[in-house]
Formats: C-alpha cells, sequence, structure tokens
C-alpha cells in the first residue's frame, strides 16, 4: 500500500493516529520564547570624542562616553570618562565619572573617581568616591545617597567661580 519512502516523509497526521497528549514538534517550538544571544539586545561601544574635537553644547546619552577633546558645556552619561589630554568646562552627570583630566564645574555621580592625573575645580556629589594621590581638586565633596537627583527640591550648590570681584 504505502511506499517506504512515503511513510518517512512528513505529511499531514491522521486524527486517530496520532496520541492527542503530545504536542507536536512544530507547536512546541513556536510556543518557547527565543532568548539567544542575537535576540537580546547587545550595548553599544562608548562614543570617543577624539583629541582634536571641540564642542559647545551639551551631550546627553543612556550609554557611555569617553572625551580627549574639550567640551563646553553639561554631560549626562551613564559612564563618563574624561581623558588625560581632555578639558569639560560644564556640569559632569553620570553613575560612573572618572576623571584623568580636567573638569571646571560641579562633577555629580554615584561613582566618582579622580586618578592622580585629575584636575577639577567644582563640587562634587557622589555617593562613593576615590581620590587617587596626586589628583588636584578645588571644591566641597558632599555625599548623598542618591546624587543624581535634587535633594528636597533645593538647587544643588553651584560651581566656585575664579573670577575676580568686580568692583
Amino acid at each position: 500500500m504505502f511506499s517506504k519512502s512515503r511513510i518517512n516523509e512528513p505529511g499531514p497526521e491522521k486524527s486517530g493516529d496520532q496520541d492527542k497528549s503530545a504536542p507536536s514538534e512544530k507547536s512546541q517550538k513556536s510556543a518557547t520564547p527565543d532568548f539567544t544571544p542575537s535576540a537580546t539586545k547587545a550595548k553599544p561601544p562608548a562614543s570617543l570624542l577624539s583629541a582634536d574635537l571641540f564642542i559647545k553644547g551639551n551631550l546627553k546619552t543612556t550609554g557611555d562616553i569617553m572625551i580627549e577633546g574639550t567640551v563646553e558645556g553639561d554631560i549626562r552619561a551613564h559612564l563618563l570618562t574624561v581623558g588625560e589630554g581632555a578639558t569639560v568646562k560644564g556640569e559632569c552627570i553620570a553613575d560612573d565619572v572618572i576623571v584623568n583630566g580636567r573638569v571646571v564645574g560641579r562633577v555629580r555621580g554615584l561613582k566618582v573617581r579622580l586618578t592622580s592625573s585629575a584636575r577639577v575645580e567644582g563640587d562634587i556629589i557622589h555617593k562613593t568616591i576615590a581620590i587617587e594621590s596626586g589628583a588636584h581638586f578645588e571644591g566641597t565633596v558632599q555625599r548623598q545617597e542618591d546624587p543624581l537627583k535634587k535633594s528636597n527640591g533645593k538647587p544643588l550648590p553651584t560651581p566656585i567661580s575664579k573670577e575676580p570681584a568686580k568692583s
């Protein structure tokens, strides 16, 4: 009646011949979600602002930024790294802030690290801080449980101004 090739070929199954308690292979595959690495969103690489780049304006990202050039403006990121030859004139706000270069303005972060080559002129508001020997810092340090938010609606302290008083 049936040839051997027809028996081994997939085809429509008769309702009386199959075990109804066992789901077919096709229905099992479609019922389980795909959690393979390609299905999850990969973290993009850090944005790099090179040493010959000058930016006047604010920067905002949910990712990571590495500054090697000069920025005049506020920066908001997940991880902010200020390179050794970099200068930032403005407020730096990030979950993690690593300063190797110069920052003139307030620094706010959950974790703030000033390396031995850091030069910071402004206030630091942090949850945890590390200052290496040799780092230059002028300003105040304030610990807050959540330094990324303003406390009780009060404005945060303004950065120290280095300009002489006019008379």
